[in-house]
């Protein structure tokens, strides 16, 4: 794919210059930075905020495979896509809270919901009123999906949803959820699921638990559902896992390229620490620094090649693998540098603050799950030897 940028998305690029320079200012510029893994529970007052800012300057939906306005967004061609995302990325603007709700759920509402949903909830998207999450992964059904326990059964016009979700992110700020669950109990694995839409705001029918991880922080939560109501169902009854799988689908697109840029900002604060700490004196520990830039070069080029793509079953699994492996080896890069200094934290610790960790360190520990969420590399691989090499399928 030719991504050279014309005249028309410079002209985009300085208009989004222009309002992130006007807009990202006071309480919202203090977020510089903040909001990634590592930091998703942090500012999110603020950052919902910032939300409905984004939403008042057209800015979310951008992406979105509909007539222009026609949900209160305003839609960018590809290129201007990536310049968005590229200029966002570049002024270190807060980590976005909406963004399961546009970049995940509203293309599934556009492809497989019905004209009255897509009415009901992308406007609000769209003016950054509503934040959602993905209610997907359970204790016993992570990487294999299809084993999910979660239960909706009838309820008059509606459904009554029952059981567990876990590693939910922003479940705690969410005004909704996106529920995978099994409509009809008589099937088994994919079949008979259900793609529900969950209102959160049920008081005695959805608790969520924040999960303390080993940073100290609590990034995710599990999420458990007694009897909560549910009025919509995506896609019609059973069609749940062909509506699941399409979103999963849309999960890697141009938020690739914002992620990759947040990565060579990681890669340098590496860098420059290696400088500080004089341990670039190391030949070998040069030469893996060096193969770390190259390698997220390589990422980037082959997140352009596959941008706007379809039909390629493998392009989401090897993107997966390259992002996680690659930043796992980051983190640990980062506790190499320091040597045995890596060992302590930035302030004494105390009973009340057992330990506080600075942002190197906190990048170890979150990049030590990044071969697991959102689909394990094991689970990656499988995909690509069952759907782009024909192998025999894994009995389960």
């Amino acid at each position: 794919m030719d991504f050279e940028f014309g005249n028309e998305d410079e002209a985009f690029r300085a208009e989004a210059r222009e309002w992130l320079s006007g807009h990202l200012v006071g309480a919202y510029a203090e977020l510089a930075g903040v909001g990634g893994p590592g930091s998703e529970h942090l500012g999110a007052g603020v950052r919902r905020a910032w939300e409905r800012e984004l939403g008042s300057g057209g800015w979310i939906g951008l992406g979105w495979e509909c007539a222009e306005g026609a949900y209160g967004n305003r839609v960018g061609s590809l290129t201007q896509q990536v310049v968005w995302a590229e200029e966002y990325a570049r002024v270190r603007a807060p980590g976005r809270v909406g963004h399961i709700g546009e970049n995940l759920l509203a293309p599934t509402l556009i492809a497989a919901g019905d004209e009255a949903q897509r009415r009901r909830f992308l406007p609000a998207i769209a003016r950054g009123e509503e934040l959602w999450c993905q209610g997907y992964s359970e204790p016993e059904a992570g990487s294999d999906l299809a084993g999910l326990r979660t239960v909706a059964v009838r309820d008059g016009g509606g459904y009554r949803v029952s059981g567990q979700k876990i590693w939910t992110s922003l479940a705690g700020e969410a005004d909704w959820c996106f529920v995978l669950a099994r409509t009809d109990g008589r099937e088994r694995r994919h079949r008979g699921l259900s793609f529900l839409l969950v209102p959160m705001d049920q008081p005695g029918r959805i608790e969520v638990r924040p999960i303390r991880q080993m940073s100290g922080t609590a990034e995710f939560n599990e999420v458990f559902f007694d009897g909560a109501r549910a009025a919509h169902v995506v896609g019609g009854e059973g069609a749940g896992w062909r509506v699941a799988m399409g979103l999963l689908a849309r999960e890697r697109g141009v938020s690739t390229l914002v992620q990759q840029i947040g990565f060579a900002a990681e890669l340098a604060a590496v860098i420059a620490e290696a400088v500080r700490c004089g341990s670039l004196r190391d030949p070998v520990l040069r030469e893996q620094l060096v193969r770390q830039w190259a390698e997220l070069q390589v990422m980037r080029w082959n997140a352009l090649r596959t941008l706007g793509a379809a039909g390629d079953a493998g392009a989401p699994s090897v993107a997966k693998l390259l992002w996680g492996g690659w930043h796992q080896r980051l983190g640990e890069l980062a506790m190499r540098v320091r040597g045995a200094a890596a060992a302590l934290g930035p302030v004494d610790w105390s009973a009340r603050a057992p330990y506080e960790l600075d942002a190197l360190q906190r990048l170890f520990l979150f990049t030590r799950a990044d071969t697991l969420y959102g689909g394990s590399d094991e689970i990656q691989r499988n995909i690509i030897a069952e759907r782009v090499l024909g192998l025999p399928r894994l009995e389960r």
